[in-house]
């Protein structure tokens, strides 16, 4: 059965003084309920990006999620990445961090979104075309993933929610968009 997850919002008081705190590591084995979390937050993603349950369910479309989110502050993200049509790539990564970036920036052309900010916001987001996290998978051993392009974008705003950063703090406030010789948009 499906149920829907209650994801806070950065408009609440409450609910932004959770997201914009730093998350706590993860210490292991993960407890029963941490697995039914990442089981539910898969479900969630995988849902929300197939247009059927999407619509089913009125989720907001949306590729990743960090247990932030939904006001538990440990240092736990989850990305469901669609890489071709209706076949998806679950990465769950727990104490991710960035160990590695390109130098070349990229920014999502329409924009980022973010399943706890409901409005859109205008500007581009810069990010690390490429990088190499490293974390531990659920059962506790060391996993390095590589990652380029949108699947990047997804990991540098994932990990941002661990260190209580939205994506719109990212956004140049003086000048929110860029031509496409200073970054390339993807």
């Amino acid at each position: 059965m499906f149920k829907k997850l209650d994801i806070l919002d950065d408009k609440d008081r409450k609910a932004n003084k959770i997201l914009r705190s730093i998350s706590k590591e993860v210490t292991f084995p993960l407890s029963n309920e941490d697995k039914e979390t990442i089981e539910q937050i898969i479900k969630h993603l995988t849902y929300s990006q197939i247009e059927k349950y999407e619509k089913k369910y009125n989720l907001r479309p949306g590729m990743g999620l960090a247990f932030p989110q939904l006001g538990m502050l440990k240092r736990i993200i989850v990305i469901v990445h669609e890489y071709e049509e209706g076949k998806f790539k679950n990465y769950v990564v727990i104490n991710p961090e960035i160990i590695s970036n390109s130098t070349e920036l990229v920014a999502a052309e329409v924009g980022e979104g973010c399943l706890s900010v409901n409005r859109e916001i205008e500007g581009y987001v810069p990010r690390f075309a490429r990088v190499t996290v490293q974390g531990y998978d659920i059962d506790g051993n060391k996993i390095k993933i590589r990652a380029r392009e949108d699947l990047s974008i997804a990991f540098q705003h994932e990990i941002d929610h661990l260190n209580g950063i939205l994506f719109y703090d990212r956004i140049n406030k003086n000048r929110p968009f860029y031509n496409e010789s200073e970054i390339r948009l993807i």
